[in-house]
């Protein structure tokens, strides 16, 4: 016998909702897949393009901070910190550009409380997290560092990154 045309339709309803259910229940919600940075992909994320997003990494932690367009986008105050891990430069309130690095050799008791209340209060309260630095999840020798501990991301395994 033949469908009729309303019924027919109902019936890809159903199982398009059923497929996109049985996703959901396969899939933890609000989870993105976390990316590893390298430094040469990270400074693609510069702010200098219209439309591509703007990416700053703090202790090896990289956030999405393009809603942050007007002090990180192109020609904006902050976008020196943009494209690379500045975690020096946060901790001293610096936009020099030797501070421009993750380096924390030599920084005060002062310049590391600021960074770590900064990273807590402005970085991870008000930016997603898209992934991390290479530095933070690998060791110099590129084996995965299994002290690496994810910020935030539960559902985040090494095991899915490599």
């Amino acid at each position: 016998k033949m469908l009729s045309v309303q019924m027919y339709l109902t019936l890809c309803s159903f199982i398009i909702l059923s497929s996109s259910a049985q996703e959901l229940r396969h899939k933890p919600v609000g989870t993105k897949p976390v990316r590893l940075f390298t430094d040469e992909d990270l400074a693609k994320y510069n702010g200098q393009e219209d439309g591509q997003p703007i990416y700053m990494a703090v202790k090896g932690v990289v956030f999405d901070v393009s809603s942050g367009k007007d002090f990180y986008g192109k020609d904006a105050a902050y976008n020196a910190l943009v494209g690379k891990d500045s975690t020096r430069a946060v901790a001293k309130m610096s936009l020099k550009p030797d501070d421009l690095t993750s380096d924390t050799s030599g920084l005060t008791e002062e310049q590391m409380k600021a960074l770590e209340d900064i990273f807590i209060n402005v970085y991870k309260a008000k930016y997603p997290i898209v992934g991390y630095t290479s530095r933070r999840i690998l060791n110099e020798d590129g084996t995965p560092n299994k002290n690496f501990k994810p910020e935030d991301q539960p559902n985040f395994t090494i095991k899915e990154e490599f």
